[in-house]
């Protein structure tokens, strides 16, 4: 069976905010950004995992627009930490990319879907 790259990548990134928030609240003591980042961070693989049982192709292509909105946002989250100094550049640059490289994955299976759904 071929691995599903998107099912893989979106939870070991969910591990990686898992992680990310134990450090802000125990190491950094923030509460509230950081909460959100678990949210928004962790769904992105939840979604990826309601896509792959969706009912149709208009489902799935729909449940992968929601992981793509959660990518998203978590990359707003990911910058606001930051810019206010509670995660280092250093830091950023490392999860910022594996979140850049999520959005371009389910981008391209969004467009692919919709392209065999209109075929």
């Amino acid at each position: 069976m071929k691995e599903n790259i998107i099912k893989s990548k979106s939870f070991a990134f969910a591990i990686r905010i898992v992680k990310m928030y134990q450090f802000l609240t125990e190491q950094k003591k923030e509460y509230i950004l950081s909460k959100q980042l678990l949210r928004s961070g962790t769904s992105v693989g939840a979604m990826v995992r309601e896509a792959e049982h969706s009912e149709s192709k208009k489902d799935f292509a729909h449940k992968m627009a929601i992981a793509q909105k959660e990518i998203n946002e978590t990359i707003y989250w990911l910058e606001l930490l930051n810019e206010t100094e509670y995660i280092d550049m250093k830091q950023f640059e490392s999860i910022n990319k594996d979140a850049v490289e999520i959005i371009k994955l389910i981008t391209s299976i969004i467009k692919t879907t919709k392209a065999n759904i209109n075929n």
